[in-house]
Formats: C-alpha cells, structure tokens, sequence
C-alpha cells in the first residue's frame, strides 16, 4: 500500500533524489521547500487525503525545523499525532534530545543512506500501525482513558496531543499494566529492533508522557519509575 509522505526540505536537489528513491519503493512524495508552504499543504490534505507521514528538516530559509514540529503538534487531531521524522546536517546529540522533547518520532542526520531513510520511515509507520491491531479497542485506568481505533489519549474527557510513538509507548505499557519494563523491553516492544547502544531516548518520550497524563509530573502516579529496573504503568489509578 503506497504511503503519503510530505517532505519539508529547502535542498532541492536532496529533495529530488530522495523522492525518486522513496517514490520507487512505496511512497507517495510531495515536496515542500519552505516551513510555511509545508504547513499549508498538510492543513490542506487534512481536510481530504492526509499524509502518513512528515519528513521534516531541521534548518529550513524561513523557519526553524523545531518550530514547525512544535506547530504540527499543536493542531488538532489528526495533525497533532502525524509521525514527523526529523532531518538535519548537525550531529549533536542534543539536537536529537531536543527535536524528541519537542514531539518528533526518529532523527536522522545528514548525509544519510536513502535505505537507512527508508528503514526508519517504514518502522515509524509500523509503530503506528501495530497498535491498532490489539483486540482491546479502548482502555481505561480510571479518569484515563486510551482509544486505540481513535489513537487519542483522554484525560477527563479532554484529548491529550502526544506524537504517535509516544502513543504506541503508552499503549504497550497499559497493555503491561503493573509488570516492571526496563528501557530495552520498552523499545523492543515499540520499535521491534534492537535497542541502540547508549539511547536514552526512551526517558524523553517517557517525561513528555508524564507531562501529557499526569496530575503532577514530577511526583507520577501512573507511569512510576522503578530504580534500576525500569519503568511500570499503574493498574490502580485514581483510587
């Protein structure tokens, strides 16, 4: 099944090359050179055919790549969830750190391998997708509640924007409710690959988790850190 795919890349000959090698091998690639004309072409394909996914660069002529991921995030769904994955020249880790707290699904730096492109494009669309085969539509832990169909997370009935890895997190979680899952457990179970060596990354989508279903952030009642072990999602909750 071909996939939608929206790259927002100011390098036109970059942009070229990877939409022939995307366009051969199951995308459909629409290519947008600036930041604004992106986020119109995604508003405009909401109302329609919307894109799978977004291919987003870091350091865009009239905006700042961050920026326009945090904008997508803060759209209404089903925008807010679009699996954005984000493409820069830099190699700073903390580029990485950063473009995750901010609501992005992967990160790859430039120059890159079109196959690893590839790669990390089609596991984004595998998290999204697996999820939605659990038999258990909708799960609730008392004011939470997890709409696997939807792919909307409710919190007293108000609708809290996560990125769509961040979902998948929690639904393999809540599907593990009350068992200890260390970091490797939790990427094997939502990445279906290995754990790469020294990715902290988990702890990122964790906080921003936290930050979107917990009264208090800082002192979490339902996804609880367990101390050398891991991370567990609480059976009992408001009670």
């Amino acid at each position: 099944m071909t996939q939608r795919l929206l790259m927002i890349e100011d390098d036109q000959r970059l942009a070229s090359m990877v939409a022939t090698y995307l366009n051969q091998n199951g995308f459909e690639v629409t290519h947008s050179g600036t930041a604004s004309e992106g986020l119109q072409q995604l508003q405009q394909a909401a109302a329609t055919q919307a894109y799978s996914i977004v291919l987003l660069d870091l350091m865009l002529p009239d905006a700042d790549g961050l920026d326009v991921c945090r904008q997508i995030r803060g759209q209404a769904q089903p925008l807010a969830s679009m699996p954005i994955v984000m493409l820069t020249a830099k190699g700073d880790p903390m580029d990485r750190v950063v473009g995750l707290e901010l609501g992005a699904d992967d990160y790859i730096p430039k120059p890159f391998e079109p196959r690893e492109l590839l790669a990390r494009l089609r596991a984004v669309l595998r998290r999204q997708q697996g999820v939605a085969s659990n038999n258990e539509r909708v799960l609730r832990f008392g004011r939470l509640e997890i709409d696997l169909d939807a792919r909307v997370i409710r919190l007293d009935d108000q609708e809290k924007p996560v990125t769509s890895y961040q979902f998948n997190l929690l639904a393999a979680m809540a599907d593990r409710a009350g068992r200890v899952l260390s970091r490797e457990q939790l990427m094997d179970v939502v990445k279906g690959e290995p754990l790469e060596a020294f990715d902290r990354s988990i702890d990122v989508h964790i906080g921003r988790l936290r930050a979107a279903i917990e009264d208090d952030p800082k002192q979490p009642k339902r996804i609880i850190t367990v101390r050398g072990a891991g991370y567990v999602f609480a059976k009992a909750q408001d009670v």
